[in-house]
């Protein structure tokens, strides 16, 4: 997983001083300092974020924070402190229960919800909040358009915000990431410091580790898939593929070679043993999850995951549905692969790293 430094140091002339982080005194004042400053959240693919109203009635509870991003997406912003035994796994349930409340409602059952929180801030329509902070000039048609479709296919953003990030939590929003295609979840752990007199808030973006999944038969137990650093082993197997097959694969290989020469990735190889299904993993440094996985079973394959997508480089998905032959969805994958689509995986693989 990728996490947080353990403190701040501070050099005064005298020597460096770690700074420890002195937490919250309630989750009050964290949900304040998130709701007064949203622009602090380190969220995947860096969306614009105005939030629209606090402990929303959502169903049979209230969401903490309930907002939306420049593209329409709706934003469902959970806070816990880890002292909080609902920071393991009821944050989980309630901040699903909320977004499939919100799930097949309109724009203007949404602004009734949020309706007096954007009046006492001067707003007449979520519409209005967003162009009133936006630097560039709001499409409000498209905007309004892009929100209730949103709504309609339950596509949300949620957020968890916690003082620290607890394993059990960390192992729930990676399951969550795999299963599902319409939500794009963030998990931010906020730290607080005292440096002299200022206050310093650290918030950071927590990535769990993401596994493998290895299919198993119903009939007989299969060995546990094996995995090691770099190409080789991936590269070894295109020799044991059929002939009509090999060109493709070498295609794909040389691809992937030329994103890790390039520092765009590393490259990691995983085999199912007694299977002839060989895979190759091209995974971004910054989060260790691939935009694409690149298969060697029955021919060369390509494996798209539109949650990395859409977290690392959301900018470039629509141009990469527009070439792909098939659905970018969680998991589906092609054996067509133009030049011009690996030039767009290329492009989103160089906005990821950067």
């Amino acid at each position: 997983m990728w996490y947080a430094m353990s403190g701040i140091w501070t050099e005064d002339g005298g020597g460096w001083t770690l700074s420890l982080p002195v937490g919250f005194p309630d989750e009050a004042t964290l949900h304040d300092l998130i709701e007064q400053t949203p622009e602090m959240l380190p969220l995947s693919g860096a969306p614009f974020l105005v939030i629209l109203s606090r402990e929303v009635p959502l169903g049979s509870g209230y969401a903490d924070l309930v907002g939306v991003e420049t593209s329409g997406r709706p934003v469902i912003v959970e806070i816990k402190l880890e002292q909080n035994r609902d920071a393991r796994r009821a944050v989980v349930a309630q901040i699903l229960a909320y977004a499939a409340y919100l799930h097949g409602t309109t724009r203007e059952q949404l602004e009734d919800l949020v309706g007096s929180s954007l009046r006492r801030r001067g707003y007449e329509s979520v519409v209005d909040a967003m162009a009133s902070v936006q630097e560039d000039a709001l499409d409000g048609d498209e905007f309004t358009e892009a929100l209730d479709e949103h709504l309609r296919e339950g596509r949300f953003r949620l957020v968890f915000v916690l003082d620290a990030a607890p394993q059990e939590l960390m192992t729930l929003v990676a399951y969550l990431e795999h299963v599902t295609e319409k939500l794009v979840i963030d998990l931010v752990a906020v730290s607080s410091f005292n440096v002299g007199s200022a206050s310093v808030m650290l918030p950071q973006r927590v990535t769990p580790e993401r596994h493998e999944v290895t299919i198993k038969k119903t009939r007989r137990r299969e060995p546990a898939a094996t995995y090691h650093k770099g190409s080789e082993k991936f590269e070894a197997s295109i020799t044991e593929a059929p002939m009509e097959h090999q060109k493709d694969l070498y295609r794909l290989l040389r691809w992937a070679q030329e994103l890790e020469n390039r520092g765009l990735a590393t490259l990691s190889s995983s085999q199912g043993k007694g299977l002839k299904r060989f895979v190759l993993n091209p995974r971004l440094q910054s989060e260790g999850a691939a935009l694409v996985t690149i298969w060697n079973e029955g021919g060369a394959s390509l494996q798209f995951w539109r949650s990395v997508l859409e977290r690392s480089a959301p900018g470039h998905l629509e141009r990469i549905e527009g070439l792909a032959p098939v659905r970018i969805g969680q998991g589906n994958s092609t054996r067509e692969f133009s030049d011009e689509l690996l030039e767009a995986l290329t492009a989103a693989y160089e906005d990821a790293a950067s």
